[in-house]
C-alpha cells in the first residue's frame, strides 16, 4: 500500500504486461488507501440502498482476484468461508483484519500468476463456459478494480469528505 503521501510512479515505457500489472497495482493501492483512518463502523456502514460498504467491496475484490487469476489459470484459491455470489456483504463474525488480509493473500496469489505466465496464456473460469487469455484477464481486472475503487471513492467522500485515488502530498489539500 502506498503510504508515502504520493501516488505510485506510472510505468510509461514498460511492456504490455508490466503496464497492465502496474495499472492494476495502482488501483489496488487506491482500494486499500480508501480504508485508512476509518473505524470498523465506518468501514462496514451501508452507504447505498443495496447495502454497499467499503469493507464489502474489498472482500468482493479479493474473491474475484482469486477467481479470475488463480482459478482460471489452473491454480487453487484458498477456500472461501462465504457464498461467492454474496461476497459484497460482511458479517459481524468477519473481522476487518481478516478481510484485509484475505485481499492481501488474493493479490499475492494473483501476482504469482501474472508474473509467471505470458499474456497469451489461455485459461477457463469454472463458472463460465469461455476461454480467456491472461491479457484479457488483466484488462478485465484493471476495469473491475478501477470501477470498485471509484465506488469506494464516493463512499469515502460520503463518510468523511476524503476524495482522490491516492493520499494528498504532504502540505497540500488534494
Amino acid at each position: 500500500m502506498t503510504t508515502s503521501g504520493t501516488a505510485p510512479a506510472p510505468t510509461y515505457s514498460a511492456d504490455e504486461k508490466q503496464t497492465l500489472h502496474a495499472s492494476l497495482d495502482r488501483h489496488r493501492d487506491a482500494v486499500l488507501w480508501k480504508l485508512e483512518g476509518l473505524d470498523d463502523e465506518q468501514l462496514r456502514r451501508p452507504m447505498t440502498p443495496t447495502g454497499t460498504n467499503l469493507l464489502g467491496l474489498v472482500k468482493h475484490l479479493a474473491a474475484v482476484e482469486y477467481g479470475w487469476f488463480v482459478e482460471t489459470f489452473g491454480g487453487r484459491a484458498e477456500p472461501l468461508w462465504f457464498d461467492p455470489y454474496d461476497d459484497m456483504r460482511t458479517t459481524p463474525e468477519e473481522t476487518t483484519e481478516q478481510i484485509i488480509a484475505f485481499y492481501g493473500r488474493a493479490r499475492a496469489a494473483a501476482d504469482v500468476v501474472i508474473t509467471e505466465l505470458p499474456p497469451a496464456t489461455q485459461g477457463r473460469p469454472a463458472w463460465r463456459d469461455i476461454t480467456v487469455s491472461l491479457r484479457w484477464t488483466l484488462v478485465h481486472m484493471v476495469e473491475e478494480t478501477a470501477r470498485h475503487a471509484g465506488h469506494m471513492d464516493i463512499l469515502r467522500e460520503l463518510i468523511d469528505g476524503t476524495t482522490g485515488d491516492h493520499p494528498p502530498r504532504r502540505g497540500t489539500t488534494g
